[in-house]
């Protein structure tokens, strides 16, 4: 147990060199780490309660989601009616549900079977349990399709997926360091941006659905006739306002969607270069810009609006059909707007509306306060727990010392390779981890004692002292480290971060106490040959 090749000791002290040289990053500013090689400037990033920053609680609209699902379906059930015509009348939503009354003299039995089409079953176990989108109920001539619980759990769940992606990318486009964007319960999703003290961009670029169209202007009526007559449009128009910056003018759009922002592949600030104002500039993908050159070469002539959230914020006239599949979006905007417009278009739209449910900012003076505290805590538990084991096992307290500081040192490499975000529970996960080393080490020692009292000469008490304690340093080990993944598995934020310290220390604690450890003492073995152990 004490016998070490060469290429066994050279790889053991070679691994804990190369894992603690990840670690240097973290002790030289910034500045000079940026000039570094790409592979060398990986570091421990801290966390919200450590270097401040805004922390924001978002809800997904289930309401919205619900609707937007209503909608979609009763436009299926009109294609599919259209589609294989059957005449129909009444086609509406009313409530949770889609209703249509078919046409007498038409085939009910045959509407029926058509609209069956629409419900589709759910994907994994649900769809094994035989839950489908959308029931269907028949009442003579009135049919009705509701959408299903689980449909809409489900379609809630991917808005939440969907949201993560979106959000992540208007977060990085902001420039911010590590951000921490995840899921939080069925409904609701967590960002954390450590190091933005002032939230109001943040939350205008996250409040925002982002949902860009581009419809034609109904010119059937005016907008004030319509307002004059009850607010009530034609059946396939909606008025639709200005954005108050732009004085809330209103608009009678059309409900159709000629192209969708979801077919932009890019979107760029810029300025007009004849009036030098902002705009943004964007381009469609191959079927977006197929759809814009046609809408705009069969409307030449007519005003062509662009919805951003159910707002117009521009209508321009079409001078001339746009074959390029590129064009521009002014608007009255500032410099940060237009950017800001660009970011929401590139991220791409929220999938359903999010709604601010809480919001804190910690400032950085707090989380230096909290850095300090950790620090002293930290050397403190380092200290007393260093004095401890130089006093109760002296030349092996040293070895074990030595062994839990390159511990320490390989958890901030592992940590500084993961670019993982270390928060104050993470600093306790550490401390706590400081024990568990000299633990192992103990247990070690104190079986190495046993057995120099059973009459075993000092190597051979040695050898059996770190082969015996194996088994039980392991099932001590594993089962922490098992409450550390379930940690990890069902917390979220700081919890999260308590379990990744916890169960990185776990993995550096078993290596160093029995191939460093080992390691150290194998040597002094060889180069003392002790006639006794100083214990």
């Amino acid at each position: 147990m004490l016998y070490f090749t060469r290429w066994k000791a050279l790889a053991v002290i070679l691994t804990a060199v190369v894992v603690c040289l990840f670690a240097v990053p973290n002790f030289f500013p910034k500045e000079m780490v940026e000039r570094w090689p790409k592979w060398a400037q990986r570091h421990v990033v801290l966390g919200l309660d450590l270097q401040g920053g805004s922390h924001i609680l978002l809800e997904v609209d289930a309401a919205a989601v619900r609707r937007e699902k209503l909608e979609a379906l009763r436009d299926d059930v009109r294609r599919v009616l259209r589609d294989a015509r059957i005449g129909y009348t009444g086609l509406a939503v009313r409530g949770n549900s889609v209703e249509v009354r078919i046409r007498e003299g038409a085939n009910s039995q045959q509407a029926s079977q058509k609209l069956q089409e629409l419900s589709q079953p759910l994907g994994g176990i649900l769809g094994a349990s035989g839950q489908r989108t959308v029931d269907i109920a028949t009442d003579g001539d009135l049919v009705r399709l509701t959408m299903t619980d689980p449909a809409i759990i489900e379609r809630v769940r991917q808005a939440v997926e969907q949201s993560i992606q979106i959000i992540e990318r208007r977060v990085n486009e902001l420039g911010t360091v590590e951000p921490l964007i995840q899921r939080q319960g069925v409904d609701r999703v967590l960002v954390q941006v450590p190091g933005l003290q002032d939230p109001s961009r943040l939350k205008e670029l996250l409040g925002k659905t982002a949902k860009l169209d581009f419809r034609l202007v109904d010119q059937t009526t005016t907008p004030e006739q319509v307002q004059a007559q009850g607010n009530r449009p034609p059946p396939e128009s909606e008025i639709l306002f200005a954005p108050q910056k732009q004085g809330r003018q209103p608009y009678l759009i059309e409900k159709r969607v000629m192209v969708s922002g979801g077919e932009l592949t890019d979107a760029q600030p810029g300025f007009d270069q004849r009036s030098s104002e902002p705009i943004v500039s964007f381009r469609f993908n191959t079927a977006g810009a197929r759809k814009f050159a046609q809408t705009t070469q069969e409307n030449v002539g007519k005003p062509f609006a662009i919805v951003l959230d159910n707002e117009v914020i521009s209508a321009p006239v079409i001078r001339e059909p746009i074959l390029g599949g590129s064009g521009q979006i002014s608007g009255s905007f500032t410099v940060e707007g237009a950017n800001d417009l660009a970011i929401l278009l590139r991220a791409g739209a929220l999938p359903a509306p999010l709604t601010i449910i809480e919001e804190r900012t910690v400032g950085p003076g707090l989380g230096q306060d909290s850095i300090e505290k950790g620090k002293l805590s930290s050397y403190v538990g380092a200290a007393m727990v260093i004095v401890f084991m130089f006093a109760t096992y002296g030349l092996f307290g040293l070895f074990a010392n030595i062994a839990v500081a390159i511990n320490v040192a390989m958890i901030f490499g592992v940590l500084s390779l993961l670019n993982a975000t270390l928060t104050l529970p993470g600093i306790a996960g550490i401390v706590l981890t400081v024990g568990i080393a000299v633990d192992s080490n103990v247990l070690i020692y104190e079986r190495i004692r046993e057995e120099v009292r059973a009459g075993r000469t000092p190597i051979n008490a040695i050898d059996a002292g770190f082969s015996r304690a194996l088994a039980t340093i392991l099932d001590s080990n594993i089962t922490t480290f098992i409450a550390a993944a379930v940690l990890f598995y069902i917390g979220t934020g700081p919890v999260r971060g308590f379990a990744v310290t916890l169960g990185i220390g776990i993995l550096t604690t078993v290596f160093t106490a029995f191939t460093l450890t080992r390691l150290i003492v194998a040597y002094w073995v060889r180069w003392r040959r002790p006639q006794r152990v100083p214990i």
